[in-house]
């Protein structure tokens, strides 16, 4: 399986998981699907790994990039190949909450009124640059995210099992935006960071356009359902069963709790950031065809689970350090229980 932040690599040979296993048949329709998404997407095997792990977590992701690196293409090809449901909302500055969660309308007819859900009753929404719309609709998305239900005129409709909000930021231009507070980038699982291809991967991108590939017809690109629902649901049973030793969770708290005494930073990873990081690394040892968790598990997933997480003092940030150097140093200096 492709490290989550290997989002250049190429496909990989499947390894077969080991006969007997009760689990295998499960994590063999899992893990197929990045071959089905690599009909559509080229190289971004590492977020499609991401991406399973959110789906597996029940967690939401962040996806950053300049536009063009597929972000859109890498949703609806992840959703068709796992049966689900999948919407597009392209966040803007008018956007209203009942856009998002739907809202009462008044039926002649009957001189009632009735709800009209909103594009949040999906399994993948993909919430396109988030950070264009004010704060009251970015609020109305919170709640669905973190209750997964929406209220309307009081009363609570849950949304559909599972539900899972892919949103995506811009990293090159924030003129007009509404950067995301602290609290809301907390109820992320993941911030997922998408590069532009090397030279060899962008010259295949263009040979399949040049071949006829369409990004807005999936089904012809072969692209087909290789698991469902069904296989989410006991993929994160069998996850929930992977076993954490103290010692590893000692070391998931320890890397934590360093970010909030770096000098370099103003905000630390908080509590609920430590249970991300647990989450994110019980779902890769998963993955990877083991039933209990490592502190390597806990380094592969610490940048993604908790880049969003620590926020910079000024000072540093004129120096150049990153969310990202500090997480290294901090990997780098805690003890690893052997």
């Amino acid at each position: 399986m492709t490290h989550p932040e290997d989002t250049t690599g190429g496909p990989e040979a499947q390894t077969p998981a080991a006969p007997g296993a009760p689990d295998a048949a499960v994590r063999s329709a899992l893990t197929r699907v990045r071959a089905e998404v690599g009909k559509a997407v080229v190289g971004q095997d590492g977020a499609v790994t991401s991406l399973l792990i959110a789906l597996l977590c029940q967690g939401h992701v962040l996806l950053e990039g300049v536009p063009g690196v597929a972000k859109t293409l890498l949703v609806r090809a992840l959703a068709a190949s796992l049966d689900l449901g999948a919407k597009r909302v392209q966040f803007t500055p008018d956007l209203m909450p009942g856009d998002v969660t739907g809202s009462l309308v008044f039926d002649a007819r009957t001189a009632q009124f009735s709800f009209r859900e909103g594009p949040v009753f999906t399994n993948l929404l993909l919430a396109d640059e988030i950070n264009r719309t004010p704060p009251k609709t970015q609020a109305a998305l919170l709640e669905a995210m973190e209750e997964r239900q929406v209220s309307v005129d009081g009363s609570p409709r849950p949304l559909p099992d599972p539900f899972v909000v892919v949103a995506t930021q811009n990293p090159v231009e924030y003129e007009g935006t509404y950067p995301l507070p602290e609290a809301q980038l907390d109820r992320f699982l993941l911030k997922v960071v998408l590069h532009v291809p090397p030279r060899e991967q962008e010259v295949e991108v263009l040979a399949r356009h040049a071949a006829g590939f369409d990004p807005r017809d999936l089904a012809a690109a072969g692209i087909r359902a290789v698991a469902g629902p069904a296989d989410l649901a006991e993929a994160r049973a069998q996850v929930r069963r992977v076993t954490v030793a103290p010692e590893v969770l000692g070391y998931a708290v320890d890397v934590c709790r360093a970010t909030r005494q770096s000098p370099s930073l103003s905000l630390g990873v908080s509590p609920r950031g430590a249970t991300a990081l647990l989450a994110t690394a019980r779902a890769w040892a998963w993955l990877n065809k083991r039933d209990y968790a490592t502190p390597d598990d806990v380094k592969a997933l610490a940048h993604p689970t908790l880049r969003h997480r620590v926020q910079l003092r000024p000072e540093a940030e004129l120096e150049g350090v990153t969310a990202e150097t500090i997480l290294s140093s901090v990997l780098a200096t805690v003890p690893v229980p052997r």
